[in-house]
């Protein structure tokens, strides 16, 4: 049967008469759903138009059942490789290449959900190489019975440990750490708004911005982006703050070294501790930066 398409206002249209048919979707043989042409089709007797906004949201709605992110090798607390997991993501050309034909062709068919693997940028042999040299570390202080504000620290120590910046590649904290809500488990604790303080959610996470400012910035990497508190915090000499809001200031650094650098950040006690490591053949500069009073 000869047949023409065209696209006409986001629906892909066949000139021809709409048959039944039926297509089972399945994953490693399993069935996923039945999908009935006539449930994405829409037009009269003598068109077959397939609604594409519906196709998308069926990829979409696949790739939230089945597709697998990949997790980057990482180091635990004891400085313990764990290795790289590799994910798994649908292959949407291949899939829509089998779903059109099963579509337009009046057949009932059966589509295994075609997969491929996606691999980490960081894996086992690059955290080897990369955590060989110390090139920066900085320590801070902060008092571990305010609850609150401990949990907001620990939460944004959790995001930017085992960070990986590649060669060229600018870490930008409030990307990486995220928006900080009450969903992820932050908490109200004091802020400085306009030079006066207050409550907000997420209040503490400017000494992990802060303490890995002068982290990077004693092994010299390039500092892209820093703002400092409107008045002085006592966690951090003088001047040497990075202030951050999800909406406002963030710091940003680039690592224009020749080697990618790991970002290794804990809490110890009442010790905030980020440390950054490299391969042993890395060409830096580092710079002496001044300590708080622990």
């Amino acid at each position: 049967m000869y047949f023409f398409a065209w696209l006409f206002s986001g629906l892909l249209m066949i000139q021809q008469v709409i048959p039944q048919a039926s297509l089972q979707i399945t994953r490693d043989g399993k069935p996923v759903s039945i999908i009935n042409r006539e449930e994405y089709s829409v037009g009269g007797q003598h068109y077959l138009i397939l609604d594409t906004k519906k196709y998308d949201d069926l990829l979409t709605q696949l790739d939230k059942q089945f597709s697998v992110s990949p997790k980057d090798a990482k180091l635990d607390k004891h400085e313990n490789i764990i290795p790289e997991q590799a994910g798994l993501i649908i292959n949407r050309q291949a899939f829509t290449e089998k779903f059109y034909t099963y579509f337009f062709q009046n057949r009932t068919a059966t589509l295994e959900i075609p997969m491929y693997p996606v691999y980490p940028k960081v894996d086992s042999e690059l955290l080897a190489d990369i955590r060989s040299i110390r090139i920066g570390r900085y320590i801070t202080s902060f008092n571990p019975t305010n609850k609150k504000r401990t949990t907001n620290i620990k939460l944004a120590v959790e995001a930017i440990n085992n960070h990986v910046i590649f060669p060229g590649e600018t870490f930008s904290f409030n990307r990486v750490v995220g928006r900080r809500t009450a969903a992820k488990g932050y908490e109200k604790a004091k802020v400085i708004v306009r030079g006066e303080y207050a409550e907000d959610i997420g209040g503490g996470i400017c000494q992990v911005s802060s303490t890995l400012f002068n982290a990077v910035d004693s092994a010299g990497l390039k500092i892209v982006q820093r703002f400092t508190h409107s008045r002085h915090v006592p966690y951090i000499p003088p001047g040497r703050d990075a202030t951050v809001s999800w909406y406002g200031p963030d710091f940003e650094f680039k690592n224009m070294y020749n080697q990618p650098i790991i970002i290794q950040a804990r809490t110890m006690g009442n010790l905030l501790v980020i440390t950054l490591f490299s391969s042993d053949v890395i060409e830096y500069q580092p710079k002496k930066v001044p300590f708080p009073p622990l």
